[in-house]
């Protein structure tokens, strides 16, 4: 006998798809969440805070409208803090609210409290009175996803030193910034914190950075980035991080250079939140950074019953691809045949400017010795581009020479993660460079770089 068909542990986006996807076939479902909120880390302290950020500080800081009106231009002469978390708040309330009612409608219960394991069956949750409920499972999904590798050496304080959770919530805007760690979370803060025109420095220990995206549009963003003045300190590893008694931080650099600044953020990476799950009870095995391995059709770990789904098993490490993730195995769960995904879908970094891609690159289509061409097409060359005032922004398309196959889109610019769409579309149904030059787009749009860029391409496979 079990209490509930399926437990879900955590209630991000892996959680919340399968919680719902469960529920719809008639299965009773219970969500554990240890928030006292559910969301899970997407809503709360990662996806939707940073894109709020984000967009607050295009707004407030006219970024938008430097083109015309010069660099020293600004909605809002004075931005604090407390500007960024008035629309942070009303953001997150709105989807708490939406995310409740979805629970709701689908008659999925949810409980708070920290959840852990007591056998492959039972999951054991203490709520914050200290009380514990134990319930039963036939099927248990673990979506709790990742917290901040927070080293020893980093002497985080909430106040000058922040990991990537806790910068959200910072008390004041920096009038300069070291940002340790080149990934997504760390460029994305680089960026949004220098089009406040705080200093920003960022650092990296490899050569190379953001590595999974074409080079030539990784070439495109550092120049766009040191022409905005933010500095790159590649390929050296930091020895310390020091708070001196004014208050300000000191990185200090393998080789012998040494960066002061008023505030800095941890950003090199983030492990499996598993400490509390208890894991060896329920027989499943992680990695040494917290990650669960899983049967990537399924989503199932080495205990049959038991899924993992989202963050916590590993890349892509996408919002997107965890609500899918979520849905397979529930799907699988309950013996229902999930569609079959598509081969391709897009990845999104929300830097200023956007990053997006979907397919391959001009390295992986080498790699595989395929007969190939690209077309290029800048921002700037296209009248939505002009009235809007842009200077840099790129889409870059890659075709087989052979079959005449859309290979790979490549952007970087304004809108970069909403343009992807098409190219998405295109590719997973196999169209061909035909499709760009053919096709009648709006004008004047940012998606007639598709055409420049498709045509591009095409006289360099006919000339």
């Amino acid at each position: 006998m079990h209490d509930y068909d399926m437990i879900v542990i955590g209630s991000g986006p892996s959680g919340r798809r399968a919680a719902i996807q469960s529920a719809k076939i008639g299965r009773s479902v219970l969500v554990v969440e240890k928030g006292r909120r559910v969301g899970g880390v997407s809503v709360h302290t990662g996806t939707i805070p940073s894109k709020t950020m984000r967009e607050t500080v295009l707004n407030l800081s006219g970024w938008r409208e430097r083109g015309f009106y010069g660099r020293s231009y600004r909605v809002k002469q004075e931005i604090g803090a407390t500007d960024l978390l008035a629309r942070l708040r009303k953001t997150l309330d709105h989807e708490v609210e939406v995310l409740e009612h979805q629970f709701s409608r689908n008659a999925v219960k949810t409980t708070h409290g920290e959840g852990r394991f007591v056998s492959p069956n039972e999951v054991e949750v203490t709520d914050e009175n200290g009380d514990c409920h134990t319930y039963k499972a036939a099927h248990v999904l673990i979506a709790v996803g990742t917290r901040p590798f927070r080293p020893d050496y980093v002497p985080f304080n909430k106040k000058t030193v922040f990991d990537s959770d806790e910068i959200v919530e910072l008390p004041k805007l920096p009038r300069s910034l070291t940002v340790v760690g080149a990934g997504v979370i760390g460029v994305e803060y680089a960026t949004i914190f220098n089009a406040l025109d705080v200093a920003v420095t960022l650092v990296e220990p490899r050569p190379t950075f953001l590595d999974f995206i074409d080079r030539e549009l990784i070439e495109e963003f550092v120049h766009d980035l040191r022409d905005r003045n933010i500095s790159l300190r590649l390929g050296t590893p930091l020895t310390s991080i020091e708070v001196g008694d004014d208050g300000k931080v000191t990185t200090r650099l393998a080789n012998g250079r040494s960066i002061t600044t008023e505030m800095l953020l941890f950003a090199a990476g983030r492990v499996g939140a598993i400490d509390d799950l208890n894991l060896a009870a329920a027989g499943i095995a992680v990695d040494n950074r917290g990650r669960i391995k899983v049967d990537p059709k399924t989503m199932q770990t080495n205990v049959p019953h038991i899924y993992a789904a989202g963050d916590v098993i590993g890349f892509p490490s996408l919002a997107s691809t965890s609500m899918e993730q979520g849905r397979v195995a529930a799907c699988h769960a309950f013996e229902m045949a999930p569609h079959r995904p598509p081969e391709f879908f897009p990845y999104g970094i929300y830097s200023v400017p956007e990053i997006s891609t979907v397919g391959m690159s001009e390295e992986e289509v080498r790699r595989r010795e395929i007969p190939y061409e690209c077309g290029v097409a800048r921002f700037r060359e296209t009248s939505r581009g002009h009235i809007m005032g842009l200077s840099t922004g790129m889409m870059k398309m890659i075709f087989s020479t052979k079959t005449r196959r859309l290979l790979g889109v490549h952007i970087v610019g304004e809108g970069a993660t909403e343009l992807i769409h098409i190219g998405q579309a295109v590719l997973n149904l196999k169209g061909t460079i035909d499709y760009f030059i053919e096709n009648t787009f709006n004008y004047p749009t940012l998606a007639e770089a598709y055409k420049i860029a498709g045509l591009d391409a095409w006289n360099r496979m006919t000339a």
